[in-house]
């Protein structure tokens, strides 16, 4: 059953499928996602991830059918692995290198947007992130995800249509935006819920967090 999560003023998380809750929803600055990338790496779980308890998943295995009319909510769009849909061409590229990425990984990622602009690329360590993983088997650093946003610094509300573990919202959140998230897959809805709730408990020095709200729970 869907739900609906208000973590703080300007701060929503919805637990359903995006394709039916995105046009209920009205325009945002930016949306800025994940989405999967149809490579089957959420079905082929890495040694520690293994012994974490992460077992095979199946999400990962196609690609999402119609992305572009699902990112036409926001006026700027960024899409991790962008690359593996056939959008528009695009200049502005970001790229994430993972400097001790194994020979079996890749070396980088890259996100489309589009704007036209200069590409850009941060180097991030893969281990360096290890201390914030929660159990998504392709979930985002931390630093990535603030270094995106730091892109677009204009951009004051976030959507994530394929929020997963909630890491977008947690970057967002940090940064004083307002977000809002859609998750249909419960126990990474519920992660998602509790990241967010602790980080606007520990916003970044000097930045005014969204107002927090009572916490409520409806059905859609």
């Amino acid at each position: 059953m869907s739900r609906i999560e208000t973590i703080a003023e300007g701060v929503t998380l919805y637990l359903g499928d995006c394709r039916e809750i995105l046009p209920t929803l009205g325009k945002v600055d930016a949306v800025v996602t994940d989405p999967p990338y149809g490579i089957g790496f959420a079905a082929q779980p890495t040694t520690g991830q293994r012994k974490a308890g992460q077992g095979r998943e199946k999400w990962d295995d196609s690609v999402v059918d119609g992305l572009p009319s699902l990112l036409d909510r926001g006026n700027i769009q960024v899409v991790w692995g962008g690359n593996y849909y056939g959008l528009t061409p695009t200049r502005g590229w970001l790229s994430w290198f993972k400097p001790d990425a194994p020979p079996s990984m890749a070396h980088f990622e890259l996100a489309w947007t589009n704007q036209d602009r200069n590409a850009r690329q941060i180097s991030c360590s893969i281990a360096a992130t290890n201390a914030e993983r929660v159990g998504h088997p392709t979930q985002k650093p931390l630093a990535v995800m603030k270094w995106t946003l730091e892109q677009f610094p204009n951009c004051q509300t976030i959507l994530d249509p394929f929020m997963g573990s909630g890491t977008t919202g947690v970057a967002a959140v940090k940064m004083g935006r307002q977000f809002i998230g859609i998750e249909i897959e419960p126990k990474y809805f519920d992660i998602a819920c509790k990241r967010i709730s602790e980080a606007l408990k520990q916003p970044d020095m000097f930045i005014e967090p969204p107002t927090p709200a009572k916490q409520e729970a409806l059905e859609l």
